[in-house]
C-alpha cells in the first residue's frame, strides 16, 4: 500500500524523514472522508495511501514515546506505519469518528508487540495483565522518582500494584527483568577465567550412567521372567499372563467361561501359577550369584 514509507531508513537519517513526511498534508474530515469511501468501496488504492501517508507524522509521535526501550526508533516508527496500514485496511468511515482516533490503537500495538518480541530474548509479557505491566512500569517509576533505582521499595511496589491491577510479585519480577540486561551463555564468569556461565547450568536430563543401569536391569529381570514362565504349562501361563502381565487384566468369570470352569479355580490357577514363577526366578537368580563368584 504504502512500500515507500514503511522503511525509514537508518537511524541517523531520522531528521530526513521527519522533514519529508511534513510534506504530506493533514487531510480535513471531507476529504478523509471522501477518501475513505474510495478506498473501502472501490478499493482506490491512491486513496489508500495518502490516508495513511496524511498520518505519518501521528506514527512518528506516538513511536517517539517508546524510545525509552532502548530499540532503535527507526524500527519503532517502521512499526507503527505498519500498523497504520493495518488501521486503514479496516477502517469503517461511516462510523462516525476520525482515521486519527481509530489508527492509534493499531500503531500503538504494532510497536508494543515489536517491543515485547525484541527488547528481550526472554519473554516479557503473556498475558494481558503483564503487557500493561511492562508498559506502564517506567511511566509509574518516573512518577516516583525511581527510575534509576535497583528494587523498588515496598510502598513503591503495593502503589504500583495497586494502580496497574497485578500482584505484588509481578511487580518485582517485572522490574528486575527490565533492569537486567539479556547476556550471553558464553561470556565468561570472571575476566581471569576460562569457565562461562553456561558451564554452571544444572543438566535436567536423565543421567545416561543411570539410564543404561536401568535398562540392563530391566532387560536382566525379562529375561528372568521369560525363563520362569517356561515352567508354566499352557493354561497357567495363559491365565497368568492374563491375570498379572497385561495392562487391562481379564476377569475371573471371563476366563472361566473361556475354560468352562469355576472362578475360584481360575484364581488357584493364578495363585499357583505365580508361585511357580515366583520361585524358578529366585532360583535362577541365586545360580546366576553363584556362577559369579566361582568366575
Amino acid at each position: 500500500m504504502v512500500s515507500s514509507v514503511i522503511n525509514v531508513g537508518p537511524e541517523n537519517n531520522l531528521s530526513r524523514y521527519f522533514q519529508d513526511i511534513r510534506k504530506y498534508p493533514i487531510l480535513t474530515p471531507e476529504e478523509e472522508l471522501r477518501l475513505s469511501h474510495l478506498w473501502k468501496d472501490e478499493g482506490d488504492v491512491k486513496a489508500a495511501h495518502k490516508l495513511v501517508t496524511s498520518h505519518l507524522r501521528l506514527v512518528a509521535k506516538i513511536a517517539m514515546g517508546y524510545r525509552g526501550y532502548g530499540l532503535p526508533v527507526n524500527e519503532l516508527i517502521s512499526e507503527g506505519n505498519i500498523g497504520m496500514m493495518q488501521a486503514v485496511r479496516r477502517f469503517d468511515p461511516d462510523k462516525g469518528f476520525r482515521l486519527a482516533t481509530y489508527a492509534m490503537w493499531w500503531i500503538r500495538a504494532a510497536i508494543q508487540e515489536y517491543i515485547l518480541h525484541s527488547w528481550s530474548l526472554v519473554k516479557m509479557g503473556t498475558t494481558a495483565a503483564q503487557k500493561k505491566l511492562f508498559f506502564n512500569l517506567r511511566r509509574l517509576k518516573g512518577q516516583m522518582q525511581a527510575i534509576d533505582d535497583g528494587d523498588l521499595q515496598p510502598e513503591q511496589v503495593n502503589k504500583i500494584a495497586t494502580t496497574l491491577g497485578v500482584s505484588e510479585q509481578d511487580v518485582v519480577n517485572m522490574n528486575r527483568r527490565m533492569a537486567a540486561p539479556d547476556h550471553s551463555l558464553n561470556a565468561p564468569m570472571r575476566a581471569d577465567q576460562d569457565n562461562e556461565w553456561q558451564d554452571r547450568l544444572v543438566d535436567d536430563q536423565v543421567n545416561q550412567e543411570e539410564t543404561y543401569a536401568e535398562n540392563e536391569e530391566l532387560s536382566g529381570r525379562k529375561a528372568l521372567l521369560a525363563n520362569a514362565m517356561n515352567t508354566l504349562n499352557e493354561r497357567e501361563r495363559h491365565i497368568f499372563t492374563e491375570r498379572r502381565l497385561t495392562d487391562e487384566p481379564s476377569t475371573l468369570e471371563d476366563l472361566a467361561l473361556q475354560y468352562g470352569i469355576s472362578r475360584e479355580r481360575v484364581r488357584q490357577i493364578e495363585v499357583r501359577a505365580f508361585e511357580k514363577v515366583q520361585a524358578a526366578m529366585k532360583k535362577d537368580v541365586e545360580a546366576r550369584r553363584g556362577a559369579a563368584k566361582e568366575g
